[in-house]
């Protein structure tokens, strides 16, 4: 590798040619502030934050864009440019509603910090003109707050270069330059996905997730609701964040806990229903593969990857898996058996879930998600609503002890914890559909062809005596690559799963915000699902065929996967959506 000798703050090192300023400070352990910059998805040196002095340059110079060069002498912290960076902070505030104590983001906000870093005054700029927004409610699953948006268009870059939906960036110009949608549609209004993915990344908190836990309060302290709770495996992994705990720690036990004590009468796992799915995806794909069915069968699991086809390609939709989420499964059983079994009216169950996914909130409200007649799911929240609801209550979360969850439901296997990252749909579902094809035990249920963070990848096994072409995509541009290429001929695939966040559902925009320096320079994806495969590995059995709990639920009321009960409780339809970008 060609380097070059750069001189940061009197520190002499070697970095590689090409690097940008950004990037050769780190190699020297200096963090330079940044808002704007994301990685690959935001380089764009807008919000000056970076600046740096480069000897011999006639001004400051954005570190994120600027290159080295060979004997470069660089300074990050002259009293010119914490100078510089201190005033263009006052000036963001100027413009910035700061009812900081209120807002969801006070204590874990970009913005914040900074300005408690350099000691920032916001009283400098108090006077003069101020913009003023509406907050747009439109949508189901966010809301979007432009009075604390800071322009670094950070939202706007991932919703158009990693997840190809575009509805939204920069309106109008100069002072009144501000992020929305065309012709300044709600975000309701538009082909949005409910990703979330823009939450995720956002600095302050201009955007935020629809906070459903006063919902969920209600429900506990209402003695005629039975309310029960499931968790998505991509939680355990995350959960311990906002509590200080590195990041992919598996937190199961602890999150169990928590939940019992907030007053749920059962706390469950959707992992039960992820192996049910299983059951009925590989079913399907089965059935699809020996009478000539429509392929390749797409998974369905992912709200905001449904929601996307149904608006991009609705062409594709006789290849959607016609499965229910596991959250929707999971939801249906407990409204049908589980209420059956425990003598419950479906009407006074208020069925719980905690999602590293925002879309999920958009999926409660779709229709045929209601096999009991009323909705499999009534409230669903995300990853960083949970961990709010245990501050608030007060309880200390890593002093709880490690509890497991309640029975029948809770039960499951590893191919379920997978589910929560990218390929492991895919491979749980191998693990069956191969088993049940060759009728022999695999000597390892490990399918490490469709493990890790690429954003495609593909794979072919040689099942009884067939070649198996398989696909697995995450993040939405790349879905539109691939299924680009089997629209075109070049590809030709019989299984392909596809999740809409990249990464999989650790990476959900539900989960934890990380600050952009973490996001930068960790794979904060590969972390998380490294706490699932981990989990996956340890479990004494790790196909979902072979959970009792599922085989018991069979025996007593679904018959077997594909039957005509299955199909009315736990498979669904779908809608063709119009097109609504910027």
């Amino acid at each position: 590798m060609e380097t070059v000798n750069v001189k940061i703050n009197g520190i002499s090192l070697d970095v590689p040619k090409g690097s940008t300023i950004l990037e050769a400070a780190r190699l020297a352990h200096i963090e330079i502030p940044t808002l704007c910059f994301l990685k690959d998805i935001n380089e764009i040196g807008a919000c000056r934050i970076c600046v740096v002095e480069v000897k011999g340059a006639r001004s400051l110079v954005a570190s994120c864009v600027y290159p080295v060069a060979d004997g470069m002498e660089v300074l990050t912290n002259s009293p010119k440019v914490l100078s510089s960076r201190k005033q263009t902070l006052q000036l963001i505030l100027s413009d910035h509603d700061r009812k900081c104590l209120s807002c969801v983001r006070s204590g874990d906000c970009e913005l914040q910090k900074l300005c408690k870093d350099l000691n920032v005054d916001d009283e400098t700029f108090y006077e003069g003109e101020r913009n003023h927004y509406d907050l747009d409610y439109s949508s189901t699953h966010m809301v979007r707050d432009n009075n604390k948006c800071i322009l670094c268009r950070r939202c706007s870059a991932v919703c158009e270069h990693v997840q190809d939906v575009g509805v939204i960036g920069a309106n109008d110009r100069g002072f009144a330059t501000n992020i929305a949608c065309a012709f300044d549609m709600g975000l309701g209004e538009t082909s949005c996905v409910s990703c979330g993915q823009c939450i995720a990344v956002c600095p302050t908190g201009a955007l935020y997730e629809k906070d459903n836990t006063e919902d969920v309060f209600a429900a506990l302290n209402d003695p005629e609701k039975y309310v029960i709770v499931q968790t998505a495996p991509a939680v355990r992994a995350a959960l311990g964040e906002p509590f200080g705990l590195p990041i992919g720690t598996n937190v199961q036990g602890k999150m169990v806990a928590a939940l019992r004590r907030l007053g749920f009468d059962k706390v469950f796992d959707t992992d039960f229903a992820a192996d049910l799915t299983i059951m009925e995806e590989a079913n399907e794909f089965l059935d699809r593969v020996q009478n000539g069915g429509k392929l390749p069968l797409i998974t369905s699991c992912s709200p905001g990857w449904i929601k996307y086809c149904e608006h991009y390609y609705p062409d594709m939709l006789d290849n959607l898996s016609t499965c229910k989420s596991p959250q929707q499964m999971f939801g249906a059983i407990t409204k049908t058996y589980y209420a059956e079994k425990m003598g419950l009216d479906p009407e006074k169950i208020v069925m719980v879930s905690v999602m590293p996914c925002t879309a999920k909130k958009f999926e409660i409200t779709r229709d045929d998600q209601n096999a009991a007649g009323v909705p499999d799911v009534d409230i669903s929240i995300t990853t960083r609503e949970l961990a709010r609801m245990i501050e608030r209550v007060g309880l200390n979360f890593l002093a709880l002890p490690d509890e497991d969850f309640d029975d029948p439901l809770g039960r499951s296997t590893g191919a379920a914890v997978i589910f929560g990252t990218t390929g492991g749909v895919m491979e749980a579902a191998l693990r069956t559909a191969v088993e049940t094809l060759t009728k022999e035990e695999l000597p390892n249920p490990d399918f490490n062809e469709v493990r890790g963070t690429n954003g495609i990848k593909t794979a072919t096994y040689h099942v009884a005596g067939m070649d198996v072409n398989v696909a697995v995509a995450s993040g939405l541009k790349n879905a539109k690559e691939l299924l680009e290429e089997v629209k075109s001929g070049k590809a030709n695939y019989h299984f392909i799963e596809i999740m809409g966040c990249p990464g999989g559902c650790v990476n959900g925009g539900g989960q934890p915000q990380q600050p952009a320096n973490i996001r930068n320079s960790v794979d904060i994806r590969a972390i998380r699902a490294k706490a699932l495969y981990d989990i996956d590995a340890s479990m004494s059995i790790r196909k979902s065929h072979e959970n009792p709990a599922v085989k018991k639920l069979y025996d007593d009321f679904l018959e077997k996967p594909g039957s005509h009960k299955a199909h009315e409780l736990l498979h669904t339809t779908y809608v063709r959506r119009t097109i609504n970008t910027i």
